[in-house]
């Protein structure tokens, strides 16, 4: 029989199709003799079927009359061998893949054949089987349709019941293997994008919600183990240690765009369990609890990660309730987070000498950070800030409390309201001081459901405080920023676009005394200037300060902040000539320009200008 099966024949004709189907109904048992033939019949079948779907219809209706779905799956049960299992995932693969007919695709998912080789008990220790069958799934879910999901699951009256294709896909949502894991994320998409709402209310039922929280805990000890891969670098860095920090980060960003993803889908029960579990899981335990105010030392902490993650997270998982939340929890202290974890794991940061956690709300530690943090403190709460200010989904009134509405959106809101005829808006729309002594109703309510829904027992810190002190306070900090000299330049010009965002708001929060600091700044720059200019390196000076103020004028000009979040991690470290990750100690980010900023020996220079960054040293040197 199997030397038969190599004989003259037509490749693609119904004769072929037929002969080997025949030939595949006369297995009984399949051994190493006769598992060739298996393999390939499984492989030509498949070609066969791919060929008549687009050729000759005739090719799956006798695919059909022989029922040859129920002779693949009477070989898998014959088999005890790992290759033949792997043909067949890939032979019913291929098909649903390839087959443009609905009428076909709809004969495959019924009668249960896909569901049966859903749930077969594959022997999965192998894992190149595993792979194929992950791919299999990946593969049906991409055929799903209002109709087709109809098929593959399981109901009582108008309630799904069973749905093998996702429960079985989730049971390995959080394999080792990343290529598994990518697989099983496209699996689901491909369900929550079908719109069927019996099947939404299935996957947000109970157990099935329960992946939610288990993806945001993944997501937390990703965040966890990067956290210490930071630490270690720090401590001891290696040749290869820049590469995995960037692919940390890179895993770290394509978790959230999943999260993206789940919630375009647009089912209000998953998007209030991912905003749940990212609140609950991520956010109040881990993250909120790292920005702190200690004393000082030279420890970087958890800080630059937690802004790091509270920008991405603004930035990519556009949820309404979750943005505007997050914004809420700032007029709390630390400490209201702090019940059942203390963040990442750290000795604290640096900030100010005279103030505590306690007293400060986490609105005013990330203007502390800005004010007398180091460059990465700076950096990271300027991104945070800068977040808060694009995000579209935050409400305006929330901007306001936090004191970074621009004026472009303080005036469009307070000119609706004096069109609608509301409150004072025309009076305070022409007034140079707002009127308002409260925040508004927006945050009350988001307070109320941080204390009743997320069990928060602290009272806000600031909530009830006029927005136009908070817009002082912004302001001031800025200011105080601009002042500063052991800031880089590129990091002070962020706080320059954040500035331009919000000036003029009114003469009164940009005062006399934020002027005549910026005056006595700019004179003792000047004068460094000058006395730079009778250096050995003059003729060069002229050219450095047009170069550097095109790209300051870019900077604060721009749209957008031009630096993207992970710039927060990865500003401690530079690579060296060699090609070497080398760690800029703290002391360099926020002591040691003015002694010298570069890490090597050799290209020390004592320069007066390299309190503003080390672009006059680069030049010098090549001078």
């Amino acid at each position: 029989m199997w030397n038969s099966f190599w004989r003259s024949r037509d490749r693609f004709s119904l004769d072929q199709l037929r002969y080997l189907t025949e030939q595949l109904t006369k297995v009984q048992i399949i051994n190493e003799v006769n598992k060739g033939f298996v393999i390939e019949a499984l492989r030509s079948i498949a070609e066969l079927i791919t060929y008549g779907d687009q050729h000759d219809p005739s090719f799956f209706e006798f695919f059909m009359e022989k029922q040859v779905m129920g002779e693949f799956l009477r070989v898998l049960k014959l088999t005890r061998t790992v290759s033949v299992p792997l043909q067949l995932l890939q032979t019913v693969s291929i098909m649903v893949q390839n087959l443009k007919s609905e009428h076909a695709i709809y004969y495959m998912f019924s009668n249960e054949y896909i569901n049966y080789l859903i749930t077969y008990p594959f022997d999965f220790r192998n894992e190149e089987l595993l792979s194929y069958y992950i791919s299999f799934l990946r593969t049906i879910s991409g055929k799903l349709n209002k109709n087709t999901v109809s098929l593959l699951v399981k109901t009582h009256g108008d309630e799904v019941v069973s749905f093998p294709l996702y429960v079985e896909a989730i049971r390995y949502a959080f394999h080792e293997e990343s290529m598994i894991r990518t697989a099983v994320r496209a699996v689901t998409l491909n369900v929550y994008h079908v719109g069927d709402d019996s099947v939404n209310r299935y996957i947000a039922s109970t157990p099935h919600k329960d992946y939610f929280s288990n993806l945001v805990s993944f997501f937390r000890k990703q965040s966890m183990d990067l956290n210490k891969l930071l630490s270690d670098t720090q401590l001891n860095p290696g040749p290869d240690s820049m590469s995995a920090i960037i692919a940390a980060v890179d895993e770290i960003e394509d978790n959230l765009y999943y999260f993206s993803d789940v919630v375009s889908a647009g089912i209000p029960d998953v998007g209030r369990l991912i905003t749940d579990g990212i609140m609950m899981i991520l956010i109040f335990p881990l993250l909120l609890p790292s920005l702190r105010v200690m004393p000082n030392n030279d420890m970087q902490d958890g800080a630059s990660l937690s802004l790091y993650l509270l920008c991405c997270i603004l930035r990519i998982v556009k949820i309404k309730d979750l943005a505007n939340t997050v914004a809420a929890a700032l007029f709390y202290p630390s400490e209201a987070f702090t019940k059942s974890s203390r963040g990442f794991h750290s000795d604290g940061v640096l900030v100010q000498n005279d103030c505590t956690s306690s007293n400060l709300s986490l609105r005013e530690v990330l203007l502390a950070y800005v004010s007398k943090g180091n460059d990465i403190l700076v950096l990271g709460s300027l991104s945070v800030l800068a977040t808060l200010l694009q995000t579209k989904e935050l409400d305006e009134s929330m901007l306001d409390g936090l004191g970074i509405l621009p004026q472009r959106k303080q005036h469009k809101k307070l000119l609706l309201q004096a069109l609608v005829g509301e409150g004072s808006g025309e009076e305070e729309l022409f007034s140079s001081k707002s009127s308002r002594d409260g925040i508004g109703n927006d945050i009350n309510v988001y307070h109320k459901k941080i204390k009743e829904q997320y069990g928060v027992s602290f009272l806000p810190l600031d909530a009830g405080i006029s927005p136009h002190i908070h817009r002082f306070q912004v302001i001031d900090a800025l200011v105080s920023l601009s002042c500063r000299s052991n800031i880089s330049a590129e990091i002070l010009w962020d706080g320059g676009w954040l500035l331009r965002q919000l000036l003029p708001y009114s003469v009164s929060e940009f005062n006399s005394h934020h002027l005549e600091l910026l005056k006595v700044s700019y004179k003792n720059y000047a004068s460094a200037l000058v006395e730079e200019a009778r250096g050995s390196w003059s003729d060069l000076l002229i050219s450095v300060l047009c170069d550097e103020w095109r790209k300051c004028k870019r900077a604060m000009e721009s749209s957008s902040p031009r630096k993207e979040p992970n710039c927060i991690l990865l500003l401690p470290w530079k690579i060296s000539s060699g090609g070497k990750l080398v760690p800029v100690s703290i002391h360099f980010a926020t002591e040691g320009r003015v002694r010298g900023p570069l890490s090597d020996p050799s290209d020390s220079c004592h320069c007066r200008s390299c309190s503003r960054g080390v672009v006059l040293c680069r030049w010098k040197k090549n001078a």
